[in-house]
């Protein structure tokens, strides 16, 4: 089976959603599905098997990202779907019309996941413009995309309540995005610190993601000082780079914090952030609009315990309390666990324990079975529909 799957995001660029899909890429050829990709050219990445780039220019105000030609994405989409079984979206922007047109055209299954949970995200990038007008908006265009599919995955049990409350009516499919478990454990804890400088006795929190409004970072800066009164020491790691940066640095040294946070960047995958968790005491997160929360579970993967929010998509994972703390929504409390959790740490062993217990069953194999799964029965039911009726004997 082949499958084509459209992004306006991909590796260089990281992010959720570029995770996501290199991930059920890599898995889904254990499960007889070849995948093709059709997705923006950053620069001068190097020609890769399976990987079709189209040119795109820097977007103003987020330099990281690339806007594709509508023209070039739909014409590109259209020829590598020809022999193509099912056509995947993973954004809904100029990937989701030209998905949708290439699938309509050739009369191929289409479905999409759901990463973006955008009334929530919106409002960051254009403050401007009443908040409650944009995530109507939201609403009514995530409404009018879905609806034109055969069928939705989500990542999550709160994204299929949520898209349901939109009036989403095909088929919604909770589907999370399995992780690599092998990739993050055994990582080198020690060689990290020695590398950025941090001392190995110095108690050190940890954030990975993208650094922007919408991941409430700053709200683990202003729990960081409540930590501080318990645990002056404590150290907060900001691994990954956003449009949030600068505003970040400034509420850094308006909150007198510089000595206690550091800014570390984009980490390699493969050996740098597997470092970077087994270096930490304890991750720590505070979004309120993931869709699922994968940094979580990579976290758990390297044993490492979770502190963070039960918002949205992230219930699903910390809602059975194994090797994670959900503490109020609130600033000190939030601190004060985290400042807690660093002074007692054979109190919270268990925590260490559960974590890479419990990512097991979140593991990459698993969740790219159920969607080979999901994709022969999406090919199944349009062979049926096509398939013309014989009169009975």
């Amino acid at each position: 089976m082949r499958i084509l799957m459209v992004s306006d995001v991909y590796f260089p660029r990281v992010n959720g959603v570029s995770t996501s899909i290199e991930t059920f890429r890599k898995t889904l050829a254990g499960q007889g599905v070849e995948v093709r990709l059709v997705v923006p050219r950053y620069g001068d990445e190097p020609d890769e098997l399976g990987i079709i780039r189209v040119a795109g220019r820097p977007v103003q105000g987020d330099p990281e990202d690339r806007l594709v030609g509508w023209r070039a994405m739909h014409r590109t989409v259209l020829e590598a779907a020809q022999d193509c079984d099912l056509i995947h979206i993973q954004t809904p922007f100029i990937a989701q019309y030209a998905g949708l047109k290439a699938a309509r055209t050739l009369g191929l299954p289409v479905v999409a996941t759901y990463h973006t949970l955008f009334e929530e995200y919106l409002q960051h990038y254009a403050p401007f413009l009443p908040s409650g007008w944009l995530k109507g908006q939201a609403r009514a265009l995530s409404r009018r995309q879905c609806n034109a599919l055969d069928a939705v995955i989500v990542p999550s049990t709160a994204m299929q309540q949520r898209l349901n409350s939109y009036g989403v009516t095909v088929p919604l499919h909770v589907l999370p995005t399995g992780i690599p478990l092998a990739q993050f454990a055994g990582g080198n804890g020690q060689a990290f610190r020695y590398q950025h400088g941090i001392l190995s006795t110095r108690p050190l929190a940890l954030f990975v993601g993208r650094v922007a409004h919408e991941k409430n970072i700053g709200f683990l800066l202003e729990a960081l000082i409540h930590a501080r009164q318990l645990r002056p020491d404590v150290l907060l790691v900001v691994a990954g780079e956003g449009p949030a940066m600068d505003d970040l640095k400034a509420q850094v040294k308006n909150l007198g914090l510089r000595d206690s946070v550091q800014f570390i960047g984009y980490l390699d995958r493969k050996q740098a952030l597997p470092d970077c968790y087994a270096a930490a005491n304890a991750f720590v997160f505070a979004s309120r609009t993931e869709t699922q929360g994968l940094v979580l579970l990579e976290a758990m993967a390297a044993g490492l315990p979770v502190i963070a929010l039960s918002e949205m998509g992230t219930t699903d994972i910390l809602s059975p309390g194994r090797g994670a703390i959900s503490p109020p929504a609130e600033v000190k409390a939030f601190g004060e666990t985290l400042g807690n959790f660093l002074n007692q740490p054979s109190a919270w062993h268990h925590l260490r324990q559960e974590a890479p217990v419990y990512a097991q069953e979140w593991s990459d194999v698993a969740m790219a079975a159920r969607l080979a799964c999901l994709y022969r029965e999406q090919a199944g039911l349009k062979i049926a529909s096509e398939r013309p009726l014989t009169a009975a004997a």
